[in-house]
Parts: structure tokens; C-alpha cells; sequence
């Protein structure tokens, strides 16, 4: 049963603590202020990979609300760390991992972890196995810093971008979400997560991807299930072009297609053949002054053009912005000051 507590997928809470959390991010990006609400309260963030905004960000939301946040790497200045339940650890490892989120959460009152799929095992990375682990361990609230298959964090962030850009109505707006090349095999969580925040937003949602490079099909039902209920739409098209015409927002991202989980290498020639799916400003044109996203890091010239980037249509720097202001809205949720 889904636990309120914790914040590892928006599908797991209520639907009106998302449209109340998205109001509440627009507050802080109104209000900008530093509190003491949340003085008491801490916060061990568990970076397994990499990080510059989802770090940063949640670092300084913790401070902006008067409460204490630590950083940890695993692996960096921590002992490695064991996971199977029942294993013999005679191993590099020295810690278990239940032991370690066993600790923690007697020091600190939410724990966030960070923990990339593992595109090799689909069906472990669906269910989110390592993740649960961590949430079953755990006496404190868990929140998703970005998993296998989801990162509510900039979910939220992107859904609040996207009201403010229609001034809290963006019903009915078209949103492409674009698959984009990348030299290197990409994981689901925020294409995913976008296509989640633009289907409850009720837009008409187009997925643009080439053959192959479908999304998970649980993740698609969510969605459609989603836009039905907000009286939006989602649908699939191979044509990224196509998919641009009249646009109101182009959402560039990257994934891997499921064959990586089967054959990585057939995977890379596939993608290989797909170079020429980026964003460029010939795209954007087609576009009813559509405005460009991206989650960011982003590659120029690969995903999309610099001077797409540059251009007016370009909102990727505030949508990095709303991190921090959707993070105090989760961290709020997370410790009931709301």
C-alpha cells in the first residue's frame, strides 16, 4: 500500500497534494523568503550518482526553511555498501545498506536518496527494488531524488514552469515531449516524469520518438489515465516534426530504447542511426511560439541547437530555477508544515 510519507512517485499520493504542491511552488517562487518553518527538522540526502541541480537545490530549499541538510556519496567518504538481504558480505563492501538508512533515520528526520536505474534489469528497475529497499529500512519519510523509472522532484518543478507559463491554465496547450539522440544509453526517470506532469496538467501531450524508442507501457497507461482525468490527451508519433507543428512547449530529452536491457550494443547502433533527432530552430519555427524545456545538463548541437538555447523560446533556466521552489514544497509536504 502507497505510504504518504514518502515521496517516491506522485502515483503512490493523493492527486490533490500534487495540484496543491504545484500552487505551493509558485508561492515560493513569488515570495523568494528564508523561514525558520522548518527549524528541527533535517534532511541526509544519499547521492549514489552524479548531481549539480537536484543537489544544490535541495541543499539550499533545506536551508531556506531553517533546517539542516547533510550531503553523503556513497562510496566517497562512506564505507561501500551491500545489498542483497541475505548475503554473504566477505566482500570490498563493509556496510549494509539497511544498516546504514537504519542509522540515518535515527538522525535525521527525511532521508532523500538518488539512485540511477540499472539498464540491465527492466523489471527490477520498474519496480524500483533498490529504492524500496532503502523506503523499507527507513523509520522517516523517503523522498525520490531520481530513480530507475521517475524523478518526482523535477516533476513537480516542470509542472509549476509550465502554469506559470499559461498563468495557471495550461489545459488544453499542446505539449511535444521529444526523444533526442545522446552518444550515451539514458535512463526513463524524467521523460517519464514530464510526460506524468504535462498529462495531469490536461494538455494534449504528443510523444515524439522514433521506432523503438517507446516509452514503458505501465508509464503510458499512468498517463493516459492521468490526461483523461484533467481532460487532456495523450498520444504517440514517429514524426518529430510532425509533432512540432503548433506546439505551445517542446520538452527535448533523451532515453534509451528497451533493447538495452537486452542487447546494449544493438541498442547503441540503433541510436546511432536517430543523429538528426534534435531541436533546432527550423523545429522550434513550426511551433506556435512554442517555448523549449530541458531538465539540463543538456548537450548543445547533439539534443538541441545553441541558438535554440538562446533564443526567447528558451525557458530550460527557469525551469532550473523552479527546482529550488518545488523542493521547498515537497520538503514542507514531507514535514507537514503545509
Amino acid at each position: 500500500m502507497p505510504d504518504h510519507r514518502n515521496l517516491l512517485d506522485w502515483r503512490d499520493l493523493p492527486v490533490d497534494a500534487w495540484h496543491a504542491l504545484v500552487d505551493r511552488a509558485r508561492h515560493h517562487e513569488r515570495a523568494r523568503e528564508w523561514t525558520h518553518s522548518a527549524r528541527g527538522q533535517s534532511i541526509g540526502l544519499l547521492f549514489f550518482n552524479p548531481s549539480l541541480r537536484t543537489r544544490t537545490s535541495m541543499e539550499l530549499a533545506a536551508a531556506q526553511l531553517g533546517a539542516a541538510s547533510s550531503t553523503i556519496v556513497p562510496g566517497s567518504g562512506t564505507w561501500g555498501f551491500a545489498w542483497a538481504p541475505d548475503g554473504v558480505m566477505d566482500g570490498d563492501e563493509a556496510e549494509h545498506i539497511e544498516e546504514a538508512i537504519g542509522v540515518l533515520s535515527r538522525y535525521y528526520s527525511a532521508i532523500g536518496v538518488r539512485l540511477f536505474a540499472s539498464m540491465t534489469d527492466l523489471d527490477a528497475d520498474r519496480a524500483e527494488v533498490r529504492l524500496r529497499q532503502i523506503q523499507a529500512a527507513s523509520e522517516v519519510p523517503v523522498l525520490n531524488l531520481e530513480s530507475a523509472f521517475w524523478h518526482p522532484c523535477q516533476e513537480l518543478a516542470d509542472a509549476a514552469t509550465i502554469h506559470q507559463r499559461f498563468d495557471g491554465a495550461p489545459s488544453g496547450r499542446k505539449f511535444v515531449l521529444t526523444w533526442a539522440y545522446h552518444p550515451r544509453a539514458l535512463p526513463m526517470a524524467v521523460p517519464n516524469s514530464a510526460l506524468m506532469a504535462a498529462a495531469r496538467s490536461g494538455m494534449e501531450v504528443v510523444v515524439a520518438r522514433p521506432d523503438g524508442y517507446e516509452l514503458d507501457d505501465s508509464v503510458l497507461e499512468s498517463a493516459r489515465s492521468a490526461a483523461a482525468a484533467s481532460d487532456g490527451s495523450v498520444r504517440e508519433v514517429a514524426d518529430q516534426a510532425e509533432a512540432a507543428e503548433g506546439a505551445d512547449i517542446v520538452y527535448a530529452k533523451a532515453w534509451a530504447g528497451r533493447q538495452v536491457y537486452t542487447d546494449a550494443e544493438a541498442e547503441r547502433q540503433q541510436r546511432s542511426a536517430f543523429r538528426n533527432w534534435r531541436v533546432t530552430s527550423q523545429l522550434m519555427d513550426a511551433t506556435d511560439k512554442g517555448a523549449f524545456m530541458h531538465c539540463l545538463p543538456v548537450r548543445r548541437n547533439v539534443v538541441v541547437d545553441t541558438d535554440v538555447l538562446k533564443s526567447k523560446s528558451a525557458i530550460h533556466l527557469k525551469q532550473a530555477e523552479y527546482r529550488l521552489h518545488a523542493q521547498k514544497a515537497i520538503l514542507e509536504y514531507l514535514w507537514e508544515l503545509l
